[in-house]
């Protein structure tokens, strides 16, 4: 296997703002920076509690144009699906129906929950790992994509 554009140090930088992003949230307003929660009440709002979300969700997507746009994405300029458009939807609603089950998604209990040392949110963690790692072997190894 290949590592192509290894960036440790912008991973590094990355992942801390992340960390400081998710802890300030926390601190200021008392939640938690999971995504599928923020978005989930966007789609269920609650009175008086939508404004804050929609400011997180556009700063995600304000940030991700910032950052292409100061050119500190070489490489990525294009990002293409490899499978077809039903695929995509069956697996967004895959991902859907889990976060509902779980509580929750990967950003919720992998960085906040473990960061809070939520014991839910270690055996969550280690679930989606563990299926990553599952589902990569089978479709790398024994299904031959």
């Amino acid at each position: 296997m290949e590592i192509v554009n290894f960036t440790p140090l912008p991973a590094f930088i990355g992942g801390a703002l992340i960390g400081l992003a998710a802890a300030l949230l926390l601190y200021a307003t008392g939640r938690i920076a999971g995504i599928s929660g923020i978005v989930g009440g966007l789609l269920a709002p609650v009175k008086g509690d939508l404004d804050w979300r929609i400011v997180f969700v556009v700063g995600l997507i304000i940030g991700g144009l910032i950052y292409r746009a100061l050119g500190l994405a070489p490489g990525v300029e294009q990002i293409e699906a490899v499978v077809s458009t039903p695929w995509l939807i069956a697996a967004g609603l895959l991902v859907g129906i889990g976060t509902t089950i779980g509580t929750g998604c990967t950003s919720g209990h992998g960085i906040c929950g473990l960061a809070r040392r939520s014991p839910r949110s270690l055996v969550a963690t280690l679930s989606f790992m563990l299926s990553a790692f599952v589902t990569v072997y089978l479709v790398r190894h024994l299904f031959g994509a």
